[in-house]
């Protein structure tokens, strides 16, 4: 005869969808019955209306079916009170403060910053399909659209659900195994209202996507700068000092030579300079195969030269992308081009510069650490 304890245990590898963590760990599950092979489920909501209702029940069926003796699955739900909701969050964060845990000693998620120096390289494409190619390997990934004036990644990774906000926690919306947070859903007037954020505001709302974010334990958490080294930047290299920065430019020299800056700025910061992406390196003629190099020559390397001997390290070329003018946009079916277009010489190279990033193995090697000199 089946015991409410294996029910109980069946439950408890059932995920909540947006925050990823058990639905019996995080006290959700509010009562448990079985008679005559009937099982009766409460589940408690975090909000009213929550949009993960249908997803959850299909999970707790799906558990508790496969149980002996179980024939049927019965699920209601109910919704936390405001003790529940605080009581949660104290689960989550461990306590009422707000630390960013990224910053935090022991963190061993690997922070990339994507920078440029001009807007129009496909800084914000690279970003997003780099994000979907690492998810795709099994990789935890988080994603922040800090490019806060000109936000484009949900448009990129054909994400439309916002954030689920619990007693002071956002659930950040996943698209294609990405967790992102972006300020668009946080506009009464959608994607053509404008962002009038002077530098403050700017601050305030990476401080909320940082530590107002309920990530979970992820292996990388990408960021799409804005381009130039405005206040964002700036910000960014202040708050995530551990981050890697990954320069992106196009061949042409003009554009090198700004990008250029955005390189500089985060080695002022004390950032590491990760390395340089050549975007819309050359276009691959379909019929001859032959390259052509329509935005010039010589763009990524003279980045990379220029940023090795400022900071006296090697900072290398780490990809060149193929021109493709179906990466600029993500298809019809809101799928990203390195899923999409999976076997297109661009795809290709977005992919193996995720598994080039991948392959360094998960820990604190290289990290900087919160000690100080003793005197």
């Amino acid at each position: 005869m089946t015991s409410l304890e294996t029910l109980w245990e069946a439950l408890r590898p059932v995920q909540d969808p947006e925050i990823h963590r058990s639905l019996v760990d995080l006290g959700m599950i509010a009562d448990l019955q079985f008679t005559d092979g009937v099982v009766n489920v409460e589940v408690t909501l975090t909000v009213t209306g929550c949009p993960m209702r249908e997803t959850i029940t299909s999970r707790v069926e799906s558990a508790l079916l496969s149980v002996p003796d179980v024939t049927d699955v019965r699920v209601r739900f109910g919704v936390m009170t405001d003790e529940q909701r605080a009581a949660l969050r104290t689960t989550l964060t461990g306590s009422d403060a707000r630390p960013i845990p990224f910053t935090q000693p022991g963190s061993l998620t690997r922070v990339l910053a994507i920078a440029s120096g001009k807007g129009g390289v496909g800084k914000s494409s690279i970003t997003a399909n780099l994000a979907a190619a690492l998810a795709a390997r099994g990789h935890s990934v988080g994603l922040i659209d800090a490019d806060v004036y000109g936000h484009s990644i949900p448009r990129l990774l054909g994400l439309t659900a916002a954030p689920t906000y619990v007693e002071g926690l956002f659930m950040p919306p996943v698209a294609h195994g990405v967790r992102v947070m972006s300020l668009l859903p946080f506009k009464p007037g959608g994607v053509n209202e404008p962002v009038a954020y002077r530098g403050p505001m700017l601050h305030k709302v990476l401080q909320q996507f940082l530590a107002d974010t309920w990530w979970g334990d992820l292996d990388y958490l990408l960021l799409d700068l804005p381009p130039g080294t405005g206040d964002m930047p700036m910000s960014i290299g202040q708050t995530l000092p551990n981050a890697e920065v990954i320069v992106v430019t196009t061949a042409n020299t003009s554009a090198a030579e700004v990008a250029v800056r955005a390189g500089m700025l985060a080695h002022r910061l004390r950032q590491r300079v990760l390395g340089v992406v050549e975007n819309m390196s050359s276009m691959l003629c379909a019929g001859c195969g032959e390259r052509t190099p329509i935005f010039g020559t010589g763009g990524a390397d003279l980045v990379s030269n220029t940023l090795s001997d400022a900071v006296g390290s090697p900072v290398p070329v780490l990809a060149r992308i193929t021109y493709d003018t179906a990466l600029a946009d993500p298809a019809a079916d809101s799928v990203p081009f390195v899923v999409h277009h999976h076997k297109s010489p661009a795809a290709q190279e977005i992919s193996a510069l995720a598994e080039s990033l991948a392959s360094r193995p998960r820990g604190l090697v290289g990290m900087p650490l919160s000690v100080s000199p003793a005197r």
